[in-house]
């Protein structure tokens, strides 16, 4: 054997060891990642899955993530939907896909296996909506007749998707009447001393809530309130002072990073973009600033307008960070909790630009230079 085809041979050997330890690592990582992803995301599973079984069913609910989480009709209203007796778990899922209830029959089937909420679906008539998530659907179905329900708020959500929200959920609170009591709080008695003339915009706290069907506008504003100042502790108020912000304006600046962002750990990043654009009083040229000064446009992104025009950049609004420099006059959503850490520790970085990375990841290219924001823009 001549020492070019033996070399040959010795670095395909070293290929292939370097590729199965790569699968070895990646199926690693799966096994001991993806389970704990599933139970934050999904609450724990059902007792009755060993841990083989657990793996596989995080990983599939991975791959379903998106058909799980995103309604199939943001805008949809409700409709009566009916479990037969003896009704398969399959045979649900697939007429709820049929009906226009969800997306996916099979990510519904896989969440319920995994939760163990397929052998507890219930006969009966509900009133269900395609702007729900299939999570949220599979957890209505488990009673005909709830007097509470699971309410989730979702981080990134403005003021009217929580409105709207509340009854498509179950909650019996008039959206419009929500609304204003948001806009303005005064005399409902608020739990926390809450200055007059403020909106609760922003202060609507992303979390998962058990709420009573017949409840007041007060009783859920006082949930949501108690719990934005349950998390936001003194640490985290500490953290803003250094930043040079008081509370209002630090959930002003979270909300923007919620609203840019899209992967969390880019949150301190896109927060520091934004502080230094603030400290050589740079305008912050935030998209959702103008989305949500915009309002509800039907047809081109629901309240999220996208993509934007030249003219929509135009908007005179004091929301729009494209023609009023510094912070807009409040809160434009409601920011998770890792949002406004990064406004309390955001990272330390030369960058004052940064766009989205060509390969749809949700991950951004920053830049220091326009001229480089221009080279990192999409072919």
């Amino acid at each position: 054997m001549s020492k070019r085809r033996s070399s040959g041979i010795k670095g395909c050997i070293i290929l292939l060891l370097a590729v199965a330890c790569l699968v070895l690592a990646s199926v690693g990582w799966a096994a001991s990642e993806l389970p704990r992803w599933a139970s934050k995301n999904y609450g724990s599973p059902s007792t009755r899955h060993g841990w083989g079984m657990r793996v596989v069913l995080s990983v599939q609910l991975y791959l379903q993530r998106y058909d799980l989480n995103q309604p199939l009709n943001a805008l949809g209203v409700d409709q009566d939907f009916e479990v037969g007796l003896g009704e398969s778990p399959i045979q649900v899922a697939e007429r709820l896909e049929q009906e226009g209830l969800i997306r996916n029959a099979e990510a519904f089937r896989i969440y319920l296996v995994y939760s163990g909420l397929d052998i507890s679906l219930q006969a009966g008539k509900f009133k269900l909506s395609p702007a729900w998530s299939a999570v949220q659907i599979a957890q209505q179905m488990q009673d005909a007749t709830p007097t509470e329900v699971a309410f989730r708020l979702i981080a990134g959500w403005r003021l009217e998707e929580v409105a709207a929200a509340l009854p498509v959920n179950g909650v019996q609170i008039d959206p419009q009447e929500f609304i204003q009591a948001v806009r303005n709080p005064v005399g409902l008695g608020l739990t926390a001393n809450w200055p007059e003339g403020i909106s609760l915009e922003g202060y609507l706290f992303p979390d998962t809530y058990q709420i009573q069907r017949e409840t007041s506008v007060e009783e859920v504003l006082n949930l949501f309130l108690s719990r934005f100042f349950e998390q936001v502790s003194a640490e985290l108020r500490e953290g803003f002072n250094r930043q040079g912000l008081n509370l209002s304006q630090a959930v002003t600046l979270a909300s923007i990073v919620q609203r840019e962002a899209v992967v969390p750990d880019e949150m301190p990043m896109i927060a520091s973009v934004f502080y230094n654009r603030l400290a050589i009083n740079m305008k912050l040229d935030s998209d959702p600033t103008v989305q949500y000064a915009l309002g509800y446009q039907n047809g081109r992104g629901g309240w999220w307008t996208n993509p934007l025009s030249l003219a929509d950049l135009q908007v005179d609004s004091p929301y729009n960070t494209y023609i009023y420099r510094d912070l807009p006059p409040g809160p434009i959503a409601s920011p998770s909790l890792s949002a406004m850490q990064a406004v309390a520790q955001p990272a330390q970085t030369p960058y004052y630009y940064f766009r989205a990375a060509c390969e749809g990841s949700g991950l951004h290219n920053f830049a220091q230079t326009f001229e480089e924001q221009v080279q990192n823009a999409c072919p």
